[in-house]
């Protein structure tokens, strides 16, 4: 049908400029942290920080869903060392430092310990600093609708292990709310992919949301809903595949970013459960994985992330057992190790 495949070519010549123009006119423009998120060295990689809400940024350009900015504030210079890599100084004190509009002015976001920063200036205490990386584009506000810094966060010195404030579940009315939920508080709530991870999705003020599990002060909830999506963009985008591929792990480590999101059956040989450490930030801080080999005793090793309700099972596994796990990929190469990251949505024991 050469009529039909004219249309489409010109369609998708035209999405094709469309973004291109959209990258180019994101390039260069002032923006705000809209939502609260982690900044990134690269597109879903090495997280150096985490950008309060308000939080000023010049976008450099675009990359599919990421955007590329410059982020300026201050540090206590004595949380600072100088660092012999093209950049001027690396973030040196234990669980990381505030990264404030002034000298103990607001805090606007959170560095990790390690980030490296260019100095543009300095002060009696304080280094000013800039740093370029990605953050998620939907939590970025671009041109002069973005919104202000928040005017009510603290602006004295904060202990060296304070966290970005967040808005927090609160229980509802006990007469009103159904057993096993929560409401979101009056400014509402970034739903995350995990502890600190990546934001998916805004729960609007006042929602009462159905809580599966708890940690420490975070709790894991479940949001159903329905989103618009006619029949000819599922045509054109796709829907989500739990059908498991036939990738491999070489495959992911070749490519770690393009299959995140893909399902995988593998057969593996268990070899211990473990908690993820601070340094893994791929992982949350304590986070369960099991440590498996792909194939056997000389298969590349994948790490496999267990949710909370399956760790009873998993807990009886043996060293050197044999079994079959279907699960979705977090990352094709860790950060700290480069191993394959996968998500545990079931397995079996193979007897």
């Amino acid at each position: 049908m050469p009529g039909r495949h004219r249309t489409l070519s010109l369609r998708s010549l035209l999405l094709a400029t469309l973004l291109a123009t959209f990258a180019q006119a994101v390039a260069g423009q002032a923006g705000r942290v809209a939502t609260e998120d982690n900044f990134r060295r690269e597109p879903n990689g090495v997280v150096l920080g985490r950008l309060s809400s308000g939080t000023p940024l010049q976008v450099i350009g675009r990359q599919d869903n990421w955007l590329q900015a410059d982020v300026e504030g201050w540090v206590w210079l004595a949380s600072l060392q100088p660092s012999d890599t093209e950049l001027d100084l690396v973030v040196s004190v234990t669980g990381g430092e505030n990264l404030r509009s002034g000298p103990q002015g607001t805090i606007v976001g959170r560095l990790e310990e390690g980030a490296l920063l260019e100095e543009i200036g300095r002060e009696t205490g304080w280094a000013h600093v800039r740093r370029r990386g990605w953050i998620w584009s939907a939590s970025v506000a671009m041109g002069a609708g973005a919104p202000a810094p928040a005017a009510t966060r603290p602006a004295g010195p904060a202990p060296a292990t304070a966290q970005a404030p967040r808005q927090a579940l609160r229980p509802g009315p006990a007469a009103q709310q159904p057993s096993g939920y929560a409401s979101v508080g009056p400014g509402g709530a970034a739903i995350l992919a995990s502890p600190d991870g990546d934001t998916l999705a805004l729960a609007v003020p006042e929602r009462d949301l159905q809580v599966v599990s708890r940690d420490g002060n975070w709790v894991r909830v479940r949001l159903d809903g329905w989103v618009w999506m006619p029949q000819a963009a599922q045509a054109s985008s796709g829907t989500l595949d739990t059908t498991p591929s036939t990738l491999v792990p070489q495959d992911l480590t070749a490519n770690p970013s393009e299959h995140a999101g893909r399902v995988v059956a593998w057969g593996l040989q268990f070899i211990s459960l473990e908690r993820a450490e601070a340094i893994r930030t791929d992982f949350r801080q304590g986070e369960p994985f099991l440590l498996t080999r792909y194939g056997g005793p000389e298969g590349p090793f994948v790490y496999v992330a267990v949710p909370p309700e399956r760790l009873t099972d998993v807990e009886g596994l043996v060293p050197l057992e044999r079994i079959t796990v279907t699960a979705r990929v977090r990352t094709g190469a860790s950060s700290l190790t480069g191993t394959p990251i996968v998500d545990l949505l079931s397995f079996e024991r193979l007897r």
